[in-house]
Order: structure tokens, then C-alpha cells, then sequence
């Protein structure tokens, strides 16, 4: 059983491609079994592969362990065809991670060292719910259950014994550095959320400290939106109401989990002459974008996407080296232990076999003794007869295997032999 993973990220694919791999959380069960299907059809047509994928805005990536004979580029031809996308266009973006380097990998992603922020810990709450969705879907098995627990158990070792997330820019405070290069005073503007998620819910604390003039929510839900707004004596607004209220606001934060585009270039056009021409600035944080990327062309208006914001995030980023070296042989050492883990699960068949046709020699040579017993046979003869049987019964495997050797393997199997058979005393 090979592990694996495959995908791409923030480093190797733009917001263009990513969006068009990303899944929504109820979507990932639906992909995991189509997975594991894929892999059946590959192989020998039993579904017994394992699959988790992971999707946020800055990845998706399915893990993996299958049998099969190219797991690697099945993986990797399954993510194309799922999302219907050219797989030449497709692979230079993906990274192909086998074995330890996948495993690597999952310790690195869960630890916020893989991340556009790094040390961010959003990524291992998400990373969690991407293994419970797997785990639903029947895609969990000894394999990648293991893997994510180890996962989880580095990724809380490194935040325990490094300082991998002090003095880390978040996306949300990136977004308020942001906006000060626009407007000299947020306590000036009317500021616009649309969402109300985990990433809103950062933006709205991060912004609501700069005491803006007003705090509005656009959610679907306008309960939900109701209590986010309530914390801040803010306002809720349905999605619906945006076409009429966009032109109110100064700073629009929009991050939902909706398949399509939520503000056009037209509603934006209309909103800016509204406006008369103030400055809007815009950050769109949601893979697949919320917001048109036509949109960036328009006279006065700042539009910001996930990627945008890498520069503004990495600030501070040399006062962590240490932590991250830190983290990166904590790392090592448990991708070490993983893989002797995995080592020892790959020679359990054999010592299974071993016990097996060990148990079957000793049963036919018991019985051989019995008969002879029941026949009258002296017990010493017998029992000289049972040892010498058993003992030939061992040997004959090994000294044909030995016999048949040749070159450099004869050498290696008459160094290994005496070992083998070299008994307690």
C-alpha cells in the first residue's frame, strides 16, 4: 500500500486555477467515494483504496493510500477528470508527493508551514473537518486514520514547543494594512462583510477595532448574519439587497463558500458612479472569488484576492526562522516514526504466511508421531523422528533458496541465514 499526496496550492497554481478545483464543504464526502472509485477502476476493481481531500482557499489535495500500480498519476489524472479540466494544462501545477514525502507534506500543512500565513492555525481545524468528511464517506482506513492522528499530534507539538505563530500577519490584519494605503482613517469609512464564516468573522473583529463609522453583514442567512452584526452594533442586509446597497460602503470584505461570482462588474459599475468616483476598496477572499476579477480594471475601485495579500503576510517572517527550524526537525523525526510504522504494518502478511505454513509443518509431523505412537512405536524413536522431521521440514526452504542463488544474492542470503536461524540459548 502505497501513501500519497497530490494537488496544488498557493505556491504552484494562481486563484484562476485554484478556484476551479476547489469543493465546498458539503461536496467533499461526494468526491471522496468518486475517489476511491477511480482507484477501484484502476486496480482490480476493488474499492479498497482510502481518500481524504482537503479544499481551502489556498489548496486542494487529496491524500491517499492504494495498491494500485500508479497511484501517483491516477491521483493526479482523477483530479482533472472530476473537475473537468485539461490534465496537460492541469499537471504543472500539481505537486505528486509518494510515501515519506507525502507524509511530510500532511505534518507540514497541519502545522501551518505550508500555509500563505505561516503558523496560521485555521488550516488544522479545516484540515479536521476534511478527515471527518472523508472518514463519513467511507474513505478512512488503517492508513490515512493513522497518518491524520499523527497529523494532528505534530502539528500540536510544534504550536506547544515552537513559536512558529508569534508576530504572524493574518489574512484579516493583512486586509486592514491594506486598506490604511486607501483611506487614511478606517474610523472614516462604512465597511461591508459579506459572509459570515470563520475568515468574515476574523475581518469583522480585526476591522471593528479601527472603530469604523459603520458595520454592515450581507449573509444568506439572515439570522446568522443578525448575531455577527450584533457584536459590533453593526447592520444585517440580505445578499439579495446588495445591488441597492453597494454603493454605500468604503470597504467591501467578501468571503462565502458560493460557486459563482456575487458581484458583477455591472453592479460595481453602477455602484462607483453612484459613488461619484470615491475610492472602494475591495478584498475578495474566496476560492472560487465572490467578486468578478474584471472588476480590478475599473477607475477607483482596489480589488485584493487571496493572493494579493501573500506579500503583506509574510512581513515578519525572518523573526520566525527559528521556530521554523524548530518545527521542521520536529517533523522529521515523526515522519521517521511514521514510516517505520509503516515498515512494520508491510511485514505483518509476511509474518502472518510465516506462522502459517510453520503451524501446517509442525501439524503434519504431530500427527505423523501420533500414528506412530498408536502403532506401538518405541516414544524416544518417535520423538527423535519428530525433532529431525520438523527440523529438515524448516531447513529444506532456505537451503533450496540458497542453493539456487547465485553472485552477489547467494552472498547475501549466506550472511542473513545464520541470523535468521541463529537461536535463544
Amino acid at each position: 500500500m502505497q501513501l500519497l499526496a497530490v494537488g496544488l496550492n498557493h505556491t504552484t497554481a494562481p486563484v484562476s486555477l485554484r478556484e476551479q478545483l476547489a469543493l465546498a464543504p458539503d461536496q467533499l464526502g461526494k468526491a471522496v467515494q468518486a475517489a476511491r472509485s477511480w482507484f477501484a477502476r484502476q486496480g482490480s476493481g476493488v474499492s479498497g483504496d482510502e481518500a481524504a481531500i482537503l479544499s481551502t482557499c489556498n489548496r486542494t489535495e487529496m491524500y491517499a493510500a492504494s495498491d494500485i500500480a500508479n497511484p501517483l498519476d491516477a491521483s493526479a489524472q482523477f483530479l482533472a477528470h472530476y473537475h473537468a479540466l485539461n490534465f496537460a494544462e492541469l499537471r504543472p501545477h500539481l505537486y505528486m508527493l509518494p510515501q515519506d514525502s507525502a507524509v511530510r507534506h500532511a505534518f507540514r500543512v497541519a502545522s501551518g508551514l505550508d500555509s500563505m500565513v505561516l503558523g496560521e492555525p485555521q488550516i488544522l481545524g479545516q484540515m479536521k473537518d476534511a478527515v471527518r468528511s472523508a472518514e463519513e464517506a467511507g474513505g478512512l482506513g488503517t492508513y490515512l486514520h493513522q497518518l491524520f492522528q499523527r497529523s494532528f499530534a505534530v502539528a500540536k507539538e510544534v504550536r506547544t514547543t515552537t513559536e512558529i505563530g508569534a508576530h504572524s500577519v493574518s489574512m484579516a490584519a493583512a486586509a486592514v494594512r491594506l486598506s490604511q494605503r486607501i483611506f487614511d482613517r478606517i474610523a472614516d469609512q462604512h465597511v461591508l462583510f459579506i459572509g459570515a464564516g470563520e475568515m468574515i468573522e476574523l475581518c469583522a473583529a480585526h476591522f471593528a477595532a479601527q472603530n469604523p463609522k459603520s458595520v454592515t453583514i450581507a449573509n444568506r442567512s439572515m439570522e446568522r448574519g443578525q448575531l455577527l452584526a450584533a457584536r459590533y452594533n453593526g447592520e444585517a442586509i440580505r445578499l439579495a439587497d446588495l445591488p441597492e446597497r453597494l454603493h454605500s460602503f468604503d470597504i467591501v470584505i467578501s468571503c462565502t463558500a458560493s460557486t459563482l461570482p456575487l458581484i458583477g462588474l455591472g453592479m460595481v459599475e453602477r455602484a462607483v458612479k453612484a459613488r461619484r468616483h470615491r475610492p472602494v476598496f475591495m478584498v475578495d477572499l474566496a476560492v472560487p472569488r465572490d467578486i468578478e476579477p474584471e472588476v480590478a480594471r475599473l477607475d477607483d475601485v482596489f480589488l485584493y484576492t487571496v493572493d494579493d495579500l501573500a506579500q503583506v503576510v509574510q512581513t515578519g517572517i525572518e523573526s520566525r526562522q527559528a521556530a521554523v527550524a524548530q518545527a521542521e526537525a520536529i517533523i522529521e523525526t515523526r515522519v521517521q516514526s511514521f514510516m517505520n510504522w509503516i515498515g512494520d504494518r508491510a511485514m505483518v502478511p509476511v509474518i502472518r504466511d510465516l506462522h502459517e505454513s510453520s503451524e501446517a509443518l509442525r501439524l503434519a509431523e504431530l500427527d505423523r508421531a501420533r500414528k506412530l505412537l498408536a502403532r506401538g512405536d518405541d516414544p524416544e524413536a518417535v520423538l527423535e523422528a519428530l525433532s529431525k522431521g520438523l527440523t529438515a521440514k524448516f531447513l529444506h526452504g532456505p537451503q533450496q533458496a540458497l542453493h539456487h542463488a547465485q553472485g552477489d544474492e547467494r552472498a547475501r542470503l549466506a550472511s542473513l541465514l545464520p541470523q535468521l536461524f541463529r537461536g535463544r540459548r
